[in-house]
């Protein structure tokens, strides 16, 4: 650090001056950066937490908000999905596709037309452009790996997919909700639960105590998934026997 002061020392004043200005522009940026794809230490804010329960029948899930073009979601979708499948769990995916990410609103789109076809198609969709994000960085080559995939499944992709725009309007439905609940980055992954002696939804702040978390969960409802006790039977009535 102090060769680097000695260094700037030697920079003329009005050079010295605009390197101080890119400096403080970097690390606003890296800062920003940090906001948007890593977990706060404290966790969402939550505001409206009415979207963070599990769907009717199930007694724990996984709530997430993600971004298809967001480099951590693509690192955190397999254990999610790993962990839908050990735990037989629904995991319910919600679209938060960040205003300044080139492709990802059409990639959620796109995922909503494949979800037409069928839900496990879409979150094939999902979880193969997750897999491939580093090879995809603009739109035509979304559109060239989303054809590929649509002819891998016999299905041919129109050429206006979405033409009457609800799609859109779905996926910015998810990403109002996000609003609501307070989503300041991607991903953002509750474990949720309902009837819960515990929390009724944590954070996965820590995606290493995922694991751990749906075991709480699953405790904590424990109770909720056994059935009320049966009334025991009640002994027959005696007959009046007349003389």
């Amino acid at each position: 650090m102090l060769r680097f002061v000695r260094l700037v020392r030697l920079v003329p004043a009005r050079r010295r001056a605009f390197l101080f200005i890119s400096l403080a522009a970097a690390l606003l940026l890296a800062s920003a950066a940090h906001a948007q794809f890593g977990a706060p230490p404290q966790g969402t804010q939550v505001r409206d937490p009415s979207a963070l329960k599990p769907p009717a029948g199930a007694r724990v899930a996984m709530v997430e908000f993600e971004d298809m073009e967001c480099p951590d979601c693509a690192r955190a979708n397999p254990l999610v999905r790993e962990a839908e499948a050990k735990y037989k769990i629904p995991l319910e995916r919600h679209d938060f596709p960040l205003p300044f990410h080139a492709w990802s609103f059409d990639a959620a789109v796109n995922a909503r037309w494949f979800d037409l076809k069928s839900k496990v198609l879409g979150d094939e969709y999902r979880d193969q452009v997750f897999a491939n994000q580093i090879s995809i960085t603009n739109q035509d080559q979304l559109r060239q790996f989303t054809e590929k995939f649509a002819a891998s499944h016999n299905l041919a992709l129109p050429f206006a997919l979405d033409p009457q725009g609800k799609l859109a309007a779905a996926v910015k439905a998810d990403y109002a909700l996000g609003q609501r609940i307070g989503i300041e980055h991607t991903p953002t992954i509750w474990v949720v639960t309902a009837n819960s002696k515990g929390a009724p939804f944590v954070e996965v702040v820590d995606r290493s105590k995922l694991y751990q978390l749906i075991d709480q969960a699953l405790a904590d409802t424990a109770s909720a998934a056994k059935p009320p006790p049966k009334p025991a039977p009640k002994p027959p009535a005696k007959k009046l026997v007349s003389n």
